[in-house]
């Protein structure tokens, strides 16, 4: 498209920019934003790494340096065409309970933190960040920094180092973005204003509005109101995007988006404490597949293939799904009776097997569950994480080899059990059942791989599979998404909110 970017007069005179991006709620759109803003400045020639200081999340990604970091800002990295690196997400929360986490810093667990602990910490946490920042302004012309939930947090301010306090500790300047598809937008905004010291309103030089619908002309007085009232500028207005699929940094809509009509049905039941449900973006996408999420208290219905997914805290998953109406149990061993598949990723691959041993307590309170009991397999948990970026073959019954990669994030190391005649064959990246019909692997994002999706599909019961490339569609709507921010940012308001904040 031709361009109404220029440069911004830091990038301009070659000097590097720091720029954060908060929000006045969580899902505000400050992951997205950043990563158009990562692309765009990309786009202009300049090299660009995404940061959040701290992320709460249970999708994350492997590095390339062997450490672990938010799924988004692996996304973000993907967007700015630079190689995902612990640095750009130093510390990530994975919720285990609801009272508490595995710290991850700079890509490494340290171990699992009540949150009134975690409040504590974060001074020790703030030094990992700061070290990590320090390196990425050292490496590229921009960084382009993520908030989390919002800086309106009155109960986390406290040492903060996620929104304001990193914002205060670098004097970087910050972008205010709110979704007006919510209701309440200038509220949302005033208010958050309203909640934040004199200094932190100072470094907010203006507000982009998301996901907006409708004509602009109608929404164009209370944009003048609001500059009135906060003496601030409207940096722009984001359409909302109909059909824009980018890997999600934690939440998961139970909402099915597919249609009715697809001759394959997925089933997948969605534990408290599902992991990298962006494992099943591919299908939720492929034209012949109806993938249907599970929630709590639904009855699972009648499927082709049933995933069970990954987990961060998969004895006490398994656990629930075993307290579930529908018995799942019983409607697993149904569903293979009458010839469906059935497939296990990482935490399910566990729970497929016939127990699990966490003696030393790493995910939860230490002890053994017995599993499903579908293959004989028995795993342990560790106190050491496995992370490994992994490129191989997947081989499935009556199938030739089909080249796979994926990436491989777990604590449990599983083995095959020598009892009762029972065994399972190998399947390159996982086992299958002597039946053929289980399928187990503890690689993630297999299905993002073409050739291993038409794989699974095919064995689970497809015929004339139909191609997807889901990095593909990926590429094209990060560059949909930074097209659209280009065209709606005013840039020489924003030139102008750079400069002023500068020389205050």
């Amino acid at each position: 498209m031709s361009s109404p970017f220029t440069p911004l007069q830091p990038l301009a005179n070659g000097q590097p920019l720091t720029l954060m991006v908060q929000g006045t709620t969580s899902d505000a759109g400050k992951s997205t934003l950043v990563c158009a803003l990562g692309r765009i400045f990309n786009d202009a020639g300049f090299s660009v790494a995404p940061f959040k200081p701290q992320n709460m999340a249970l999708n994350s990604a492997v590095t390339a340096d062997g450490g672990e970091i938010g799924r988004a800002q692996a996304l973000q990295a993907e967007a700015c065409r630079v190689a995902p690196h612990t640095d750009m997400n130093p510390v990530l929360l994975k919720p285990s309970s609801d009272m508490g986490a595995q710290v991850i810093i700079q890509g490494k667990a340290i171990g699992n933190l009540p949150a009134r602990d975690y409040m504590a910490y974060k001074k020790t946490a703030m030094q990992a960040v700061l070290d990590s920042y320090g390196r990425l302004q050292q490496q590229f012309d921009a960084v382009v920094v993520e908030g989390a939930g919002s800086p309106a947090e009155i109960n986390l301010r406290a040492n903060d180092i996620a929104n304001m306090g990193f914002a205060e500790a670098v004097d970087c300047p910050v972008i205010l973005i709110a979704d007006i598809d919510r209701g309440g937008v200038f509220a949302h905004i005033v208010g958050t204003l309203a909640c934040l010291s004199d200094s932190e309103r100072q470094r907010v030089i203006g507000f982009v509005i998301n996901r907006f619908r409708g004509d602009i002309s109608l929404l164009q007085s209370g944009l003048d109101w609001l500059e009135k009232e906060t003496g601030k500028p409207v940096l722009g207005v984001l359409p909302y995007l109909q059909g824009l699929y980018l890997d999600a940094e934690d939440s998961l809509n139970l909402q099915q988006d597919t249609q009715e009509g697809q001759p394959l049905q997925v089933v997948v039941p969605v534990y408290p404490r599902i992991s990298n449900h962006t494992d099943f973006d591919a299908l939720r996408l492929h034209p012949q597949v109806k993938l249907t999420l599970v929630g709590p208290g639904q009855t699972p219905p009648p499927a082709d293939l049933v995933i069970l997914p990954g987990s961060k805290n998969t004895r006490a998953d398994l656990h629930w799904l075993l307290q579930q109406p529908g018995n799942w149990p019983d409607y697993l061993q149904r569903h293979l009776r009458y010839g469906g598949k059935l497939m296990g990723i990482c935490g399910g691959l566990q729970m497929l097997g016939d127990v699990i041993h966490d003696p030393q307590g790493t995910e939860d309170q230490a002890g053994s569950s017995a599993a499903l009991g579908f293959l004989p397999i028995s795993t342990e948990i560790k106190s050491i994480k496995t992370l490994k970026l992994i490129q191989g073959f997947l081989q499935l019954p009556e199938q030739q080899k089909t080249a796979a990669q994926g990436y491989e994030i777990h604590a449990g190391i599983s083995v095959q059990n020598d009892n009762g005649g029972r065994t399972v064959q190998d399947a390159g990246c996982g086992w299958v059942s002597a039946d053929g019909q289980i399928f187990a692997t503890y690689w993630h994002g297999l299905f993002d791989t073409p050739e291993a999706l038409s794989a699974v599909l095919r064995w689970a019961g497809l015929h004339d599979v139909k191609a997807c490339d889901f990095r593909a569609r990926r590429e094209a709507d990060i560059q949909r998404l930074a097209d659209s921010v280009e065209g709606q940012i005013d840039w020489q308001k924003l030139d102008q909110a750079l400069a002023t904040f500068t020389s205050r």
